[in-house]
């Protein structure tokens, strides 16, 4: 595909599309989506070059407050270790 099918656009045609879209959506959802295409754009293009620093401290970060959030939820206090893969879990008793 050649880049000049895109040079070939006019401004009727993008006219003819916008109306199409406004149509389809409604006035009231066009600044939803708008925002929405622009955060995506945004975000996939920080992805691609890099500039959210450091994944790998983002990562470790969620993965400790989604282990609290699970404790917590479990009502397990948080000094009592989660159990691991394959260990047999004794029934509690309720507090």
């Amino acid at each position: 595909m050649s880049i000049a099918v895109f040079q070939s656009i006019g401004p009727t045609e993008l006219i003819i599309v916008l109306a199409i879209v406004l149509l389809i959506f409604g006035p009231k959802r066009l600044p939803g989506l708008g925002k929405q295409l622009g955060s995506g754009m945004r975000e996939f293009r920080g992805s691609v070059t890099k500039q959210h620093g450091d994944d790998e401290d983002d990562n470790v970060e969620a993965a400790e407050n989604s282990r609290e959030q699970a404790n917590a939820a479990l009502g397990r206090p948080d000094a009592e270790p989660a159990p691991s893969e394959g260990e047999t879990v004794s029934e509690r008793t309720s507090r």
